[in-house]
This record gives structure tokens, C-alpha cells and sequence, in this order.
């Protein structure tokens, strides 16, 4: 599941997304992204450290993103904050750790199911980057129904 943390990392990397050229500073991303400022600068920090942001300080510092918003997946943001996307470590492609108690990995009867959920949540959130969620207004975005 998706963490409180990456939904605000997300959120504000969008807003710096709207507009790439545009720098903003803590507060006011902290208030586009409704997420409290300290946290938020703490997410911010790790972003930076990971390369996707760049800081600026001062009195007319703030953030703006490292690098084209089209080249920014929310895959590599999910990994940054929550770390791999997989379900299990068995099937994770940048943490990969055979399962507690596991006995023989091949042999596992949950694996397969396993690999093809993490191949398709990996291939969505590696396809959309942020420039595609800041030209998005949510329109495109529907509920399904629930399933009997």
C-alpha cells in the first residue's frame, strides 16, 4: 500500500511538475500538496539527496526538479520513499530476498502471482511520470466497480 509519505513526495513533485522552470519553496508545496511543512521538508530532503529535486537556499531558495518532469517516474519516487514495489521480497527486482521461511523459491505456489502483480503495478507506475500527472485534471481517473 501506498504510504502517507510517498502521496505527499508525489503530491509535491507534481506542483513542481505544473511548471518545471518554476522553483517554490517549502511552504508553499507543503501547502499546494496539503501535507504538514515539517514533514514535508524531511521528504523534501531525501529527494534532493536522491537526485530528483534540487535545493536552493537563501532568501530566494526552494526546490525545483533535478531533471525533466517526463524523466521522472513515480516508480522511482515510490522506491525513494517506500522502497520496492514488489508484494514480497522474493519478487522484487531491486530489494530481491527469499521469503521467511521459504524453502525452495521455485517450488513457491504464490510466486507466479506474485511476479506478474509486482511486472504490472511496475510497468503503470513506471510508464507515468510526472509531467503525464501534472497534465492530468483527474478526469481520466475512474472508480471500478466493486467486485461480487
Amino acid at each position: 500500500m501506498l504510504s502517507q509519505k510517498a502521496r505527499y513526495a508525489l503530491r509535491a513533485l507534481v506542483e513542481l511538475a505544473r511548471d518545471d522552470s518554476r522553483q517554490m519553496t517549502s511552504a508553499a508545496l507543503a501547502e499546494q500538496a496539503d501535507a504538514p511543512r515539517k514533514f514535508l521538508e524531511a521528504i523534501l530532503l531525501q529527494l534532493s539527496r536522491e537526485g530528483v529535486i534540487i535545493s536552493r537556499r537563501g532568501k530566494f531558495g526552494g526546490y525545483v526538479l533535478a531533471r525533466p518532469a517526463e524523466a521522472i517516474s513515480f516508480a522511482e519516487v515510490i522506491r525513494i520513499i517506500d522502497g520496492p514495489l514488489a508484494l514480497a521480497p522474493c519478487v522484487s527486482r531491486t530489494a530481491f530476498a527469499p521469503c521467511e521461511g521459504c524453502v525452495e523459491l521455485h517450488a513457491c505456489p504464490l510466486r507466479e502471482a506474485l511476479l506478474k502483480a509486482r511486472d504490472a503495478t511496475a510497468a503503470v507506475l513506471e510508464g507515468y511520470s510526472l509531467a503525464q500527472a501534472a497534465r492530468s485534471n483527474g478526469a481520466d481517473i475512474f472508480i471500478l466497480p466493486p467486485v461480487a
